[in-house]
């Protein structure tokens, strides 16, 4: 079975959003009046819960309110999420978010090559769109068979439902298609929807459980921007950068059930 399809998770896969997400967060409570400032190792804990409604009731629940004004709260929930999706729109509009190291070039080289491409993401439609359409430009999103974000699906990562979902709107077998994610949650999902996962891990998931990727890197490369040689050596068989040509050489391996790295036994940051 060969390779036919790349299906990326967005939030700090395709572009590192998460400090945009933190502020945005953090402005957003100061426009309802809260006085909560989440610092980012609060929202890197935070952050291993899918969703920015689920991030603020996880938050709202820890702290020690009366019932009373904790239902206050949590009856704004909605409106404070709203008022934070526009903050974060408004940074993804100024070019506070940058694409991460070799997904453009990746995305170009698969969309030259008449792959399929996808996004398999539970954040809202309207964040994810807004950031795909600034950070890639409308050509190159118009490439994208299937963007599955927000409520599509019930059960968010770690739960498969998301991949199984786009698999079914591609048409495809999940053996002819290629995850990226950057946290354990989305490697979950897509290993659980019988994918092979590259896992790009961020400052926010740098320190989490990436056993179930079959690729573990800091970053795809670039040309100019290599990865570190010693990483290359261990992961990509020498290979600077991840393509094509290295992903189908891997993806065969694995769909012949050749013997996976250990990617809990690699450090290395985020690019």
């Amino acid at each position: 079975m060969e390779l036919q399809a790349l299906i990326f998770d967005v939030d700090g896969t395709v572009a590192d959003t998460e400090e945009a997400h933190r502020l945005a967060f953090n402005e957003a409570f100061r426009v309802h009046g809260l006085d909560w400032h989440w610092n980012r190792n609060t929202y890197a804990e935070l952050a291993r819960v899918s969703g920015g409604r689920e991030r603020i009731r996880l938050h709202l629940e820890s702290l020690d309110l009366p019932a009373a004004k904790k239902g206050a709260i949590a009856d704004r929930i909605a409106d404070i999420h709203r008022t934070k999706v526009d903050a974060y729109n408004a940074l993804v509009e100024s070019g506070r978010v940058r694409l991460r190291t070799g997904v453009r070039r990746l995305i170009e080289e698969a969309a030259q090559a008449g792959l399929k491409l996808a996004v398999a993401t539970t954040g809202t439609a309207e964040s994810v769109g807004a950031l795909l359409a600034y950070g890639l430009g409308t050509d190159l999103l118009g490439q994208f068979q299937v963007i599955a974000a927000g409520d599509v699906v019930s059960t968010p990562k770690p739960a498969p439902d998301i991949y199984r979902y786009v698999l079914q709107r591609l048409q495809m077998h999940p053996g002819a298609c290629i995850a990226f994610e950057d946290s354990a949650k989305g490697v979950t999902a897509a290993h659980a929807a019988g994918l092979f996962v590259v896992a790009t891990p961020t400052f926010c998931t740098l320190d989490q459980d990436f056993s179930r990727a079959d690729l573990f890197l800091p970053s795809l490369g670039d040309p100019d921007r290599p990865l570190p040689a010693a990483i290359a050596a261990r992961r990509t068989g020498g290979a600077p950068f991840v393509n094509l040509a290295l992903l189908a050489r891997l993806h065969t391996a694995w769909l012949q059930g050749e013997a996976r790295q250990d990617p809990a036994a690699a450090g290395g940051g985020a690019g």
